[in-house]
């Protein structure tokens, strides 16, 4: 990876706060752990920290800091170091922790908040060469707001200077008239960061130690500080409640849409197209209304998703059909297969080349063979079904006893007779056929013909009789 300005930073460490409780969010999650697009909103973070090409990257953990522990630990990324803020005293104390884990190379630290996912590299960029060209301490990002209200606001001295940031408990009558707030985005240097955070005292309505109060230090000895003001105020919003998770959801799920869109998509209405940011999807794929995609799906080139899907954690070959209210979860599909409407695939499904599953089938860990079909109202489950076969309307598959599951094999070109149960285990050989309406407990070979129902008997004029009885 590459350094985002080049030769402009020798030693960098980005540290990213997710100690904090986040009390409005009223959860037992850690706030940061909440998921924004299918993936936790510290994953956002932590993916534009290592943008940046760090020498190390240290999150600072402390609410429920086990969960937040255990989600660091799936990164795998050798840079990240993780250092507790076992008690919450504010985000200047937070960032005091980090001190020993800095490092004597580092000459930038860039500050970053675990609750902002929205914050791009190339804003970031502009940060890095905005402090550059400063020479002041410190170099913060700001944004103009219509309601400023819950965040702290920007007092600046002149041009881009800053003469301190006061939080709105703290704030006087026209302190609160300000409308650009502090984004909590910052760099400055190690030899400025901990002198300052020694001096900073927590006279203030929280009792905590601010961050933002090294700014005063910056101003007081001489060092400066400034801050670059940002057009979008929507990049550095933070998460704060469920309000605010819902409208970083929607921003994220924009941009997500915009870029399957220049990557080939086809959105029939946007706007009700829920892809998570994992998702991956082909050219000339059309996604009609009301489409859910979601974690690891892939969509192969020239798919049609029709109306009201939603696919979870599934692998489509090209040109595969998806009809409508249909519901995929865990499964593989390959080329040119049709599934649905009303179709429930789970998982461990597994349809191959042009293969159809139609109305109300639901499917369990079974491999649908080639060119094979289930087109309504079946159950298959524990299966594995060979090429070219017929499941006729109403089949079940038994595979469960109570207390085990079995598995049922059918070979190719069987067909299998509508309203058919298939006790497993089972298994039933190349080109057999079992009668409509049969209950198969016992093996069939190939080529053979299986019933197994109960004798018609027929009895004329006993209709009548019943009726002349008064029954």
């Amino acid at each position: 990876m590459r350094r985002i300005v080049a030769n402009s930073l020798t030693g960098l460490a980005v540290i990213v706060l997710a100690a904090g409780q986040g009390k409005r969010m009223h959860s037992t999650l850690p706030k940061v752990l909440h998921p924004v697009a299918g993936r936790p909103m510290l994953s956002y973070v932590l993916d534009v920290a290592e943008s940046l090409d760090p020498d190390s990257i240290i999150a600072v953990i402390g609410h429920e800091r086990d969960q937040v522990r255990d989600f660091l630990n799936t990164r795998q990324q050798p840079l990240l170091q993780v250092v507790e803020q076992p008690t919450q005293q504010g985000t200047g104390d937070a960032i005091l922790k980090t001190k020993e884990a800095i490092g004597r190379n580092i000459d930038k630290v860039i500050i970053l908040n675990g609750d902002v996912p929205l914050l791009t590299s190339q804003t970031l960029e502009r940060l890095i060469a905005f402090h550059a060209s400063e020479h002041t301490a410190v170099a913060m990002l700001t944004v103009k707001v219509v309601n400023p209200k819950g965040y702290g606001r920007v007092v600046r001295s002149k041009g881009s200077s800053v003469l301190k940031i006061i939080e709105e408990v703290d704030a006087t009558p026209d302190e609160l008239e300000i409308t650009e707030i502090n984004a909590g985005t910052y760099i400055t240097t190690p030899s400025f960061l901990f002198p300052a955070l020694g001096v900073i005292q927590p006279k203030n309505a929280q009792n905590e130690y601010y961050l933002t109060d090294v700014i005063e230090v910056a101003v007081a000895n001489g060092s400066g500080a400034a801050a670059l003001l940002l057009a979008d105020p929507a990049e550095v919003h933070g998460v704060n409640s469920r309000a605010d998770l819902a409208n970083v959801e929607s921003v994220m799920r924009g941009r997500i849409r915009e870029r399957v869109m220049a990557n080939g998509v086809t959105l029939s209405n946007p706007q009700t197209a829920y892809i998570d940011h994992s998702v991956q999807i082909g050219q000339d794929v059309t996604v009609c209304p009301h489409v859910t995609l979601e974690g690891t799906t892939m969509i192969g080139d020239g798919c049609v998703i029709r109306s009201g899907v939603r696919i979870v954690d599934s692998v489509l070959g090209r040109r595969v059909t998806v009809l409508d209210s249909s519901v995929i979860a865990g499964s593989k599909i390959e080329d040119d297969a049709v599934v649905g409407p009303f179709a429930h695939l789970r998982h461990g499904t597994r349809l191959e080349q042009k293969s159809k599953v139609g109305n109300f089938v639901e499917m369990k860990k079974t491999t649908l063979g080639k060119g094979s079909k289930a087109n309504h109202l079946t159950y298959l489950g524990d299966s594995h079904i060979g090429s070219d076969v017929n499941i006729g309307a109403g089949t079940i598959t038994c595979n469960y006893d109570g207390e085990a599951k079995h598995e049922t094999i059918i070979g190719d070109g069987t067909l299998i007779g509508s309203n058919s149960s298939l006790v497993a285990p089972v298994k039933i050989g190349k080109n057999a056929v079992t009668a409509a309406g049969s209950t198969i407990t016992e093996d069939i070979d190939s080529e053979t013909l299986g019933i197994a129902r109960s004798k018609q008997v027929n009895k004329p004029g006993k209709v009548k009789k019943r009726k002349q009885q008064g029954k």
